[in-house]
């Protein structure tokens, strides 16, 4: 193993986002270095990190093979990442309108998913007062966005060209976090196995 990976990955411990850009490097066998940031103590806003991402969030990738070119939002990396070193597409689909499906997926993850899930956890966990209404709204919301993915994968195993891509591995820690963590947790009726089985399987 070389002392400098040939990827920088800046992510946090907990953050969802920098884990479902971590699944994608493993699967593809990329060797990378990750850097974890203290979200809470403001780390990743800080110059060291901001150099590469003016946004101040995570994940940051840093591809040192390719000119250290710097790419950031979790869902670029992934598509970066897909495009760059799977050729084969053993993680993605080549066609057109299959990367574009593909793709479409990808942006309903980063539009829908992200921030209706982090929302949910923001007014459970986080949020200086506890406001039902709000907590409702973005559970409700959760709800949502599990009914659109069970009403494809009712009736096909994967979202996009009938094997695992990266549309479906993008959703998998929201959703881990959402079931196994606090956003669903103690919500009356809920149960994922029984209300959404596709997208539990």
């Amino acid at each position: 193993m070389s002392q400098v990976a040939p990827i920088t990955l800046y992510m946090s411990k907990g953050g969802t986002n920098g884990w479902k850009t971590a699944i994608v490097l493993e699967e593809l066998g990329l060797q990378y270095h990750p850097i974890y940031l203290d979200l809470y103590k403001g780390e990743q806003k800080e110059p060291e990190h901001t150099k590469y991402n003016p946004n101040g969030r995570i994940p940051t990738l840093i591809d040192h093979g390719n000119n250290d070119f710097v790419v950031w939002e979790s869902n670029a990396i992934i598509t970066y990442l897909v495009d760059k070193y799977d050729p084969e597409g053993k993680l993605s689909m080549k066609t057109l309108e299959d990367k574009t499906t593909q793709l479409q997926w990808l942006m309903f993850q980063a539009s829908g998913q992200g921030p209706y899930f982090g929302q949910a956890l923001w007014f459970l966990r986080q949020h200086s007062e506890k406001i039902p209404s709000a907590i409702e709204r973005y559970q409700k919301e959760v709800l949502r966005i599990f009914g659109v993915l069970e009403s494809v994968l009712a009736k096909q195993e994967w979202l996009v060209g009938g094997k695992c891509t990266v549309a479906d591995l993008s959703f998998i820690p929201w959703n881990v976090t959402a079931v196994d963590g606090p956003i669903m947790r103690g919500y009356e009726g809920f149960n994922f196995a029984q209300d959404f089985p596709s997208v539990h399987k």
